[in-house]
């Protein structure tokens, strides 16, 4: 049987012990030394919102590697910004215009680093840099909303302390005993008012028999009035009627006897031989004036000493 000495014995415990410890480190630091070769990348925040070494870094939702690094840039342009250094254990391949977010894996736990992989473009190798980004949160959103809503919040508070000031400012003591006298003046009024109300209230009632008994003979005034007013209209319109009526036909009586012939009218208009004796009638008058105003001599003989009439003689006038 073979033996083995305490020495050996306490010195295959101290390198079991070494292994661990350095196993321990390796994958408090991200690294798993029993998984195969892991790939480094980096990328750079301003703020990290928590997240530190050892957290887990997904693909998908599938934990693909750990956070092993986080420091401040050394480029003098980027003063305050943070390089994070994340693995990648395993052999996925994605593009260098892949995304690397941090986000919340749970409302309870910390920050992890999720890898939102792209396919388009040169392929990311180790070393390489990926675009930060950030994932509001819940409580980042509400804040986000809340902060408007706090700024208009202020602004109130502000306008309404102005206010108070100013009405501090003008209600003085000479004012609040002027407003309390108004008030008192107010409600006597308004006491006034209720009295002249109650008063009416009660002429009503005691009067509501003859207020009802005036408005029935009122609305049988209008009834009658009304009923008399729509005979008028209907009487003055029959007789209005009756005489258009009466008067149309005289004028087709006279009308018709004109056409026919009847009376002077209707036989000057159609008998021509009433017409042209008229207008021969007519033409010899004419002529009969035009000569006595020419010769009067002819037709009035005067004397003064009594001169024998020569008689008339027929003088052709040229």
């Amino acid at each position: 049987m073979i033996t083995f000495s305490r020495e050996f014995k306490t010195g295959v415990v101290v390198a079991v012990i070494a292994a661990v410890f350095v196993w321990g480190y390796s994958y408090l630091k991200g690294h798993n030394l029993f998984e195969g070769t892991s790939h480094s990348y980096f990328t750079e925040y301003n703020n990290v919102q928590g997240l530190n070494t050892a957290s887990m870094v997904t693909i998908n939702g599938y934990e693909v590697g750990k956070v092993v690094g986080i420091s401040f840039n050394e480029d003098v342009n980027k003063k305050g910004q943070l390089v994070v250094e994340f693995t990648v254990e395993n052999d996925f391949q994605f593009s260098k215009n892949s995304i690397a977010k941090i986000y919340s894996a749970s409302l309870m736990g910390g920050k992890s680093l999720a890898v939102i992989p792209s396919y388009d473009g040169a392929l990311a190798v180790p070393g390489d840099y990926l675009a930060g980004e950030i994932e509001s949160d819940m409580f980042s959103s509400v804040g986000e909303k809340l902060n408007p809503l706090q700024a208009k919040l202020e602004s109130v508070i502000v306008s309404a302390d102005s206010l108070l000031v100013h009405l501090n400012d003008v209600m003085d003591k000479r004012t609040i005993k002027n407003l309390k006298a108004s008030i008192q003046s107010f409600k006597g009024t308004m006491a006034t008012l209720e009295n002249t109300a109650k008063n009416a209230d009660s002429i009503v009632v005691e009067n509501r028999l003859v207020i009802k008994k005036t408005l029935e003979n009122a609305e049988e005034i209008t009834g009658n009035l009304s009923k008399f007013s729509d005979t008028l209209a209907h009487v003055q319109i029959g007789a209005l009627v009756s005489r258009v009526e009466s008067t149309i036909g005289n004028l087709q009586l006279i009308t018709k006897s004109i056409n026919q012939g009847e009376g002077t009218l209707g036989k000057l208009m159609k008998d021509e031989v009433v017409y042209s004796n008229l207008a021969n009638a007519s033409k010899e008058l004419e002529d009969l004036l035009r000569d006595i105003k020419l010769h009067p001599k002819r037709f009035v003989h005067f004397s003064l000493f009594g001169k024998k009439d020569k008689g008339y003689q027929d003088v052709k006038v040229e």
